[in-house]
């Protein structure tokens, strides 16, 4: 089993960062194979997943496999900052450069030169930053707070992020260069609850961890415990599972934890519950949507993905009576990336004397 643990470090006690990963359901080991495809070159890579699932350890990992794995790998939370300090801890700063700036400091880029950057949570970076750190990119120096003299580095970057950023650039919280220049590779990890073959390696990995730190002699889950872990929706993701195994290791003094000494949480609901629409109505969009598609997945079974992305694409661009602005906010899409999707599929053709697009009247 290939399984992935942050160091052991104080502030984890309190962090809502995943400890641990393992790639046993199928999504995780095609996952796996692609950043072991991506890891040895120096490209940026934009690590998109909900708050737990392992983004750091996947990052970690990118750079253990790559040229770089003898360097230092520097994690930066860059929601952890104010505007007025990011930019000092980030790019450095010279002596008097601020208030209380006793004495020069390097930067991280500086700190991490020939290694790699792990900027978490890249979209809470404020705009003017955003400015900064995207220049940093484009010409690999960096100028410190208070300086004219910019010095050269050598710092492959990685980001990470649990927001949607083509809605945030939509929004105007984001640069699109800035996403381009960070998005040149894209690993999406997907929510505990979307990769079940991983719940039960994760648990076991945990209880022998919380049994080896509380000498608590061998510990087991029943197979009623094992069907309870499975059948929880997992908003809190990895975390949330390492949680309810330490839980339960606390209060449980057999040798086999069952499913009453399993603590879930029930504020957002068990996976059964959830569903606000009736789930026997005929009528509800999702039932519709959901027997299209298996229409379509018996009449023309193999690569459907971008079949059902070209049918949405067109579907929407003619509601929005053929305005690719009204069709990119529709989709939750930046402008650009519709516009040239819809070039793809024909649906705008290209003047190239005005370097315009225009509309097709077929579709």
């Amino acid at each position: 089993m290939q399984l992935l643990t942050l160091p052991a470090t104080p502030a984890l006690a309190t962090s809502i960062r995943a400890t641990a990963q393992v790639f046993e359901d199928p999504s995780s080991k095609a996952l796996l194979t692609h950043l072991q495809q991506i890891a040895p070159s120096d490209a940026s890579v934009l690590i998109i997943g909900e708050t737990g699932t392992g983004k750091e350890l996947v990052a970690r990992h990118i750079h253990q496999l790559s040229n770089r794995h003898q360097q230092p790998f520097v994690a930066v939370n860059c929601g952890a900052f104010s505007e007025s300090l990011v930019e000092a801890e980030l790019f450095g700063h010279e002596k008097g450069a601020f208030t209380g700036a006793l004495a020069a400091k390097a930067g991280w880029f500086e700190e991490d030169n020939g290694g790699t950057l792990f900027l978490d949570e890249i979209g809470d970076l404020p705009l003017p930053i955003q400015v900064k750190l995207l220049r940093v990119l484009q010409e690999q120096e960096v100028v410190r707070l208070g300086s004219r003299k910019s010095t050269p580095i050598n710092v492959r970057v990685l980001a990470a992020t649990n927001v949607n950023l083509e809605q945030a650039i939509d929004a105007g919280h984001f640069r699109e260069d800035l996403y381009y220049r960070l998005n040149v590779v894209s690993l999406v990890l997907r929510p505990l609850r979307e990769r079940p073959g991983d719940i039960l390696p994760l648990a076991r990995h945990f209880l022998q961890t919380y049994r080896q730190r509380l000498q608590h002699g061998p510990r087991t889950l029943s197979r009623c415990a094992e069907d309870v872990l499975m059948e929880h929706p997992w908003q809190g993701n990895i975390r949330e599972l390492e949680n309810v195994i330490h839980h339960s290791l606390l209060l449980c003094r057999n040798q086999t934890i069952t499913a009453q000494d399993l603590r879930l949480s029930q504020s957002r609901g068990r996976r059964s519950e959830p569903a606000l629409v009736p789930q026997h109505s005929p009528d509800t969009t999702q039932h519709l949507l959901q027997r299209a598609f298996h229409k379509l997945f018996e009449e023309e079974p193999g690569a459907l993905h971008e079949t059902v992305e070209d049918s949405l694409l067109r579907a929407a661009y003619e509601f929005c009576h053929f305005n690719q602005v009204h069709t990119a906010k529709l989709l939750g899409l930046s402008r650009n990336v519709t516009r040239t999707r819809l070039i793809k599929l024909g649906a705008l053709s290209v003047n190239t004397r005005r370097g315009e697009a225009q509309a097709c009247t077929a579709l």
